[in-house]
């Protein structure tokens, strides 16, 4: 079975932490995965492996978002989604990757879906796997509550604060909303699992939510009709963003849609990926 590797790669704001199987620059086609809020490329680890079965996927090549895990802090106040897309350019340049196939989930498909907009001859196939498309009520009700800024103290508190946020994260969506209607009945993580999200957000306490909010903010309904590159979105029905597919493909009428069983495993998604994108080869 093929192992996942660790690096950093040095852009002008920082050093950023990628996670990778196979030779970043030997001139195939990676394909980058861009990873949830509000941890690391370590929660797309258990999806590289499956990916690198087929061996015409690889490389892989999966970054820390700026500000999470442990890639270095944006240098800017307030990132938008633009700002985090122009750092991954900042890397492939680095790199020597000039064409990609890009897959994002959550926070992460809002920067591949600008990073495909914004740099067409960069990328040939574009997967988003979970797609918030928040009306104006929901948007605010998330900026608002979702992702308060932390910061350490001398009594710990924080280390609590990131115990609860992700654990309830299991239990209901929005997190906060503690209540039988946002009630999630869909399993719970296991206890590494969940002891690993925990230390990745304390990696970035006082930076974790910038990404968060970055994304709650992207304009998805006026971008995803902006999309040229073929298009599958993933919709799994574990996901609490599945709720919003309909109005995903209302917005992107020509993507291809692929719906992902409460009871199916890893493996099959990773399957559907790499024959969705076997299709899109040439």
């Amino acid at each position: 079975m093929a192992e996942v590797f660790r690096n950093f790669v040095n852009i002008d704001v920082g050093q950023v932490h990628y996670r990778y199987i196979g030779e970043i620059s030997n001139g195939e086609l990676p394909l980058v995965l861009l990873h949830a809020s509000p941890t690391s490329s370590i929660s797309l680890t258990q999806l590289m492996l499956e990916l690198s079965k087929y061996n015409h996927v690889t490389p892989l090549y999966a970054p820390d978002t700026l500000g999470n895990g442990d890639s270095c802090k944006p240098n800017i106040k307030n990132p938008d989604i633009e700002y985090y897309s122009s750092m991954l350019k900042k890397q492939l340049i680095k790199l020597n990757i000039d064409q990609i196939n890009i897959y994002g989930t959550h926070t992460g498909g809002s920067i591949a879906m600008d990073f495909a907009i914004n740099n067409p001859k960069y990328v040939k196939n574009i997967i988003i796997d979970g797609i918030g498309m928040y009306d104006e009520d929901e948007k605010a009700d998330m900026l608002k509550n979702y992702t308060p800024e932390i910061k350490p103290d001398l009594m710990g508190t924080q280390i609590n604060w990131a115990w609860h946020f992700i654990r309830d994260q299991n239990f209901f969506f929005p997190w906060y909303k503690k209540n039988k209607d946002n009630q999630r009945l869909d399993g719970f993580q296991s206890a590494d699992k969940l002891h690993d999200s925990v230390v990745e957000v304390l990696k970035s306490i006082d930076t974790y939510h910038l990404a968060y909010r970055a994304a709650f903010k992207y304009p998805k309904r006026e971008q995803l009709q902006k999309i040229k590159q073929p298009l599958l979105l993933i919709y799994d029905e574990n996901d609490p963003l599945n709720k919003y597919k309909d109005e995903a493909q209302k917005f992107s009428p020509n993507a291809e849609n692929c719906l992902i069983s409460s009871d199916s495993s890893l493996a099959i998604k990773a399957k559907k990926i790499v024959n969705w994108l076997n299709n899109h080869s040439e």
